[in-house]
């Protein structure tokens, strides 16, 4: 097999079509469920393709613009078939109904997106009960098999997929309550926060979070309390609310136990792998993109990405391991007032877009790219937020290092 991708959700769609459109003749999906689109089936909100297709669209219908693109290339898909290894000279095993098999491929890119936090991961005291949902499951619940999970809901964390359910879980008649989030700023998108609770009266409430569920077998309330600055709830104020649904949008994260099987180097911060401009890995031949690289505000930036990754992957193909050896590469740090960078490596002598994420709320920053105590770039922002991915267009010519950070902000 020439090209092998894991997932086969918009970012590995994308990648297989344009690994195709530039040659390549063997490329193959290999794809869990029984169905291409990953996230986007259970997205019936429009907003996506605006930069793509030129068009709103919903998640539905973004998917199969890609689907039908990769079916008219050709790109074999095999659905219902799990990836359980991946060893680092590209030799992939996975169990499908068939039975299992091993395929050795020229080259792999990981797209298997990413999960969300349960609780579990967050350690909320209190009942076990039934009633309590990530945002996801939720969305899936109620867009793809038409089932309520509740009519009094409170929703945890500010993440996109949250507000987005706010919006949704409203204009099913259920009242939401309140979206309550830990951190001093929101997580998600301004659109979505205007959209999905300032239209509907939906408050949100900033450094709070949920101190205890109640309910013996289903949910009947829960606990919230405002924190302090260290982020430890302040019990003298807190207050129950009845409630019948607890939604978590509290994070995600990228599904990267393939990867760590290979021996690709994982970002500490995202929980992605750590990679070339290319989208390569530290392993020769294997390349990732989309949120299990790192969590994108938009399925639009997840197909300009993965269109990267498969040109580099039909690139690898066609010439092999591409002098990779010798090219100097200069390393991308993240300073003052930026969580991340990717990405985490660049060429020397090279047109690239670097992605960033703030590490809070800077009103009139500016963001600067310095080589060493040189600047080599500065551009101005209105406000900068953890919730919006920033881009900014450098040329690495003649530079050494390359270190992005906030600065002069109000």
């Amino acid at each position: 097999m020439d090209l092998l991708i894991v997932g086969g959700g918009p970012a590995g769609l994308s990648a297989a079509i344009r690994a195709k459109e530039e040659g390549i003749e063997k490329v193959c999906i290999l794809e869990r469920n029984t169905h291409l689109g990953g996230i986007l089936n259970q997205c019936i909100h429009h907003g996506f393709g605006l930069h793509i297709f030129k068009e709103e669209l919903t998640g539905p219908e973004y998917a199969q613009r890609l689907i039908d693109r990769a079916t008219e290339l050709c790109v074999q898909f095999e659905l219902n078939t799990m990836v359980t290894d991946l060893s680092s000279d590209r030799l992939v095993t996975c169990i499908s109904p068939k039975g299992a098999k091993q395929i050795q491929a020229k080259a792999v890119i990981l797209s298997m997106g990413c999960r969300e936090r349960t609780r579990g991961a967050l350690g909320i005291p209190g009942d076990r009960c039934r009633g309590v949902y990530s945002a996801g499951t939720a969305q899936a619940l109620v867009n793809m098999k038409g089932i309520m999970p509740g009519k009094r809901v409170v929703i945890l964390g500010s993440g996109d997929i949250g507000l987005i359910m706010a919006r949704r879980m409203t204009l099913e008649g259920a009242k939401v309550l309140g979206v309550y989030e830990l951190m001093p700023f929101s997580a998600g998108l301004k659109r979505n926060i205007a959209q999905c609770l300032d239209d509907y009266d939906i408050p949100l409430k900033l450094s709070h979070t949920i101190t205890k569920i109640v309910g013996q077998k289903k949910l009947e309330g829960v606990y919230v309390a405002p924190v302090d600055k260290n982020r430890n709830p302040i019990f003298e104020e807190e207050q129950y609310i009845p409630c019948d649904t607890l939604l978590l949008s509290v994070g995600l994260l990228p599904e990267n136990e393939l990867s760590k099987k290979a021996g690709v180097h994982l970002s500490s911060i995202t929980g992605g792998a750590v990679v070339k401009s290319d989208l390569s890995t530290n392993i020769p031949g294997i390349f990732s993109c989309g949120n299990v690289l790192h969590v994108h505000d938009l399925a639009d930036d997840v197909t300009l990405e993965s269109y990267r990754a498969g040109s580099a992957a039909a690139n690898f193909i066609k010439q092999g391991n591409p002098g990779h050896s010798a090219i100097k590469f200069i390393e991308v740090q993240p300073g003052y007032g930026v969580r991340y960078v990717t990405p985490n490596f660049v060429q020397e002598n090279e047109q690239v877009e670097l992605l960033f994420r703030s590490d809070g709320i800077y009103r009139k920053p500016k963001i600067s790219i310095y080589d060493g105590d040189r600047s080599v770039k500065t551009i101005k922002k209105l406000i900068v937020t953890p919730g919006e991915m920033e881009k900014i267009k450098i040329s690495t010519e003649g530079m050494k290092s390359c270190t992005v950070l906030i600065e002069n902000s109000e």
